[in-house]
């Protein structure tokens, strides 16, 4: 019993601070949504969703080596793949009140050329697996691949014709993008590039 009434008298000076400087009234803080379970309140607060990943890169391995280098090829595709996606929406809403389908095609013949000028020479400097990753890429900014990008804004001769070319450099434009499967890697790092992370 003393030794309980020596540690209230030595606790009580502690107890009168946490008194003074606790204000009951006091309403900061920042609002959020409570739920009542059992005359309980309980706050909820919502946050967003978060990615947990080990770290590919640490090491001198073989797997460290590779994860280095698929960072470096979709860091150099995905802005392509961004622009790709941007680009398909405003050509999508200028040929979508145009009735008259020469004039589609003029319109989209002319923005084959100008990006083309704007962007052939970076394009033609990617390697055959940035081109690769590109492809997937730009499914996913659009979910259409782009055999069937380039089929519905300029035809299915010259979508054979594109699709044929690029066979022969080990290209394939009807590729789809799997993230959940054989592209899980190549997700994980636009979402680490989207997030600032890398």
């Amino acid at each position: 019993m003393r030794f309980i009434l020596f540690g209230f008298l030595a606790l009580s000076p502690f107890l009168v601070l946490a008194q003074n400087t606790l204000n009951l009234n006091d309403t900061t803080g920042f609002p959020c949504s409570a739920k009542v379970i059992d005359s309980d309140t309980i706050p909820m607060v919502y946050i967003g969703e978060v990615y947990v990943w080990g770290n590919r890169s640490a090491g001198n391995s073989t797997e460290a080596r590779q994860w280095d280098r698929l960072v470096r090829n979709v860091k150099k595709a995905y802005p392509y793949a961004k622009l790709a996606g941007a680009k398909f929406n405003e050509y999508n809403q200028k040929i979508a009140g145009i009735q008259n389908k020469s004039v589609q095609k003029v319109m989209m013949k002319q923005a084959e050329d100008e990006l083309q000028a704007q962007f052939g020479e970076e394009l033609k400097e990617l390697t055959i697996t940035q081109g690769k990753i590109l492809l997937k890429l730009i499914d996913r900014q659009t979910s259409n691949c782009s055999y069937d990008i380039v089929k519905d804004f300029r035809g299915s001769f010259r979508a054979f014709f594109y699709q044929s070319f690029a066979r022969m450099f080990g290209y394939n434009l009807k590729v789809k993008y799997d993230p959940l499967g054989e592209d899980a890697d190549i997700e994980r790092v636009v979402l680490l590039i989207e997030n600032g992370s890398i």
